[in-house]
């Protein structure tokens, strides 16, 4: 492990080191009082505008605080850009003011390795701060405490938060916290259904189910994912786009609540787009092949796809994988291992049940965000519409793999996540219904 060399200016000892261990942490946690909970919420805030334009690197807010007065906010804007730390600290120079023995509050521990930006522990022992509370650990490999540890080692007193500020700052970068843990995505369903529980219309009637604010919010969360994946049924039977429409073209408006606030570049950031399509069935006439240079695509496919097919998929443009492993859970995982090391910390699933009963037979949903419609559809079974398959295995192989995979809860009967948290709110005539099965 390398080590941070800091300039002879940045070295200060006012205080006793402070060994990083989880019995210190716990013990400087009972010294965060109401005001620091309150300046820790703020950066919290700031920490928030960052949202879809920073990943992989987590979304981070600053706060600087000198005799009871804010003298710097900063936050993590962009890919390449300032680290929160440092534009809090620009801020409070831009402002005229001295950061000097002042407290700063950020939501992740400050890093100690060189990456895109320098360390920001560098800076906060430069500019002289003295006190250091922090919302959560940083759980990545080149982090894991020792930003901490060196500002303890150069005289600055830290403080680790606990309680709902610290649970806000953690579930504020689950994809992040995922990806640095486990090398994989965070997995997100989005499914919408009708009163009677379906999730799919009939041929020939509106795809749509969900309203337009809902949908409209689904735009929203598909420009702050990473990528979105659809199974190829959903493909063939409504040839969508899966780009993320974040501005009204006909007006300019905004689509979202507060998308005014992101710049140009957050707009137009466009998710990896996948198709779980395990004999390559994808049209070469689709919309979404008609729109590579908005955003590229990935076919995921199975070993028996057609060469042919893949190879006219490969010169209309797109990238196909080809998912290993003889089962379902095992092509999935496969999956999910090569997006994490292309770097994609966030995987949006929309696309039916087909998709959604996979992945989580595959036990790979993190979260589910399920839209209500105050609409019967009436159908006396599932709409039928285009078959499809998932990473590589037709729907018709679903009951064979199940019954071959022991100790799999599929092969006695249906798998069942029970949710850690829920929380429902209404969406324009919609109701809402967000599911954490997992927490990083």
């Amino acid at each position: 492990m390398s080590v941070l060399c800091l300039s002879p200016g940045a070295t200060r000892a006012r205080g006793r080191r402070i060994p990083l261990t989880d019995q210190s942490i716990s013990a400087m946690s009972s010294q965060v009082t109401a005001t620091d909970q309150g300046h820790l919420r703020r950066a919290l805030e700031l920490a928030e505008r960052g949202r879809g334009r920073v990943s992989p690197n987590p979304l981070v807010g600053a706060v600087v605080v000198r005799d009871g007065e804010v003298i710097g906010e900063g936050f993590h804007a962009e890919l390449g850009g300032l680290h929160a730390e440092r534009a809090a600290l620009a801020d409070c120079r831009e402002r005229g003011k001295d950061p000097a023995e002042a407290t700063m509050y950020v939501t992740l521990e400050p890093c100690a390795h060189q990456g895109r930006q320098p360390p920001c522990v560098e800076a906060v022992l430069e500019a002289g701060i003295g006190r250091v509370v922090i919302a959560s650990d940083d759980p990545s490999e080149k982090a894991a405490g020792r930003g901490p540890g060196i500002l303890r080692d150069g005289g600055v007193e830290v403080v680790f938060a606990a309680g709902s500020e610290a649970a806000s700052a953690r579930l504020l970068n689950q994809p992040f916290r995922k990806h640095a843990r486990t090398g994989l995505p965070l997995v997100t369903l989005k499914l919408a259904m009708s009163l009677d529980g379906r999730t799919s219309t009939a041929p020939g009637d509106s795809p749509w189910i969900s309203g337009e604010l809902s949908r409209a919010l689904v735009h929203r969360w598909r420009a702050e994912s990473d990528a979105i994946a659809v199974g190829i049924g959903t493909v063939l039977a409504d040839d969508p786009l899966l780009t993320a429409r974040t501005v009204d073209p006909k007006s300019g408006s905004p689509l979202y609540p507060y998308a005014s606030q992101r710049t140009a570049a957050s707009a137009e950031r466009q998710p990896l787009r996948i198709v779980f399509d395990s004999q390559a069935r994808l049209p070469l006439d689709s919309q979404l092949l008609a729109t590579l240079d908005r955003s590229p695509i990935l076919v995921v496919t199975g070993p028996e796809a057609d060469p042919t097919r893949l190879s006219a998929l490969h010169d209309a443009g797109a990238e196909t994988l080809v998912a290993s492993g003889a089962s379902r859970r095992d092509r999935i995982s496969s999956t999910l291992a090569d997006l994490g090391r292309r770097g994609i910390t966030s995987l949006f699933l929309e696309g039916g049940q087909t998709l959604a009963a996979a992945f989580a037979f595959a036990d790979q949903l993190d979260e589910s965000r399920t839209f209500v419609a105050p609409v019967l559809l009436g159908q006396a079974t599932p709409a039928s519409r285009a078959g499809g398959a998932v990473a590589g295995v037709p729907r018709g192989a679903e009951a064979p793999l199940a019954a071959s995979t022991v100790g799999d809860a599929a092969a006695t009967g249906p798998a069942r996540l029970v949710a850690l948290s829920s929380s429902i709110e209404s969406v324009g005539e919609d109701v809402l219904i967000t599911a954490r099965y997992k927490e990083w």
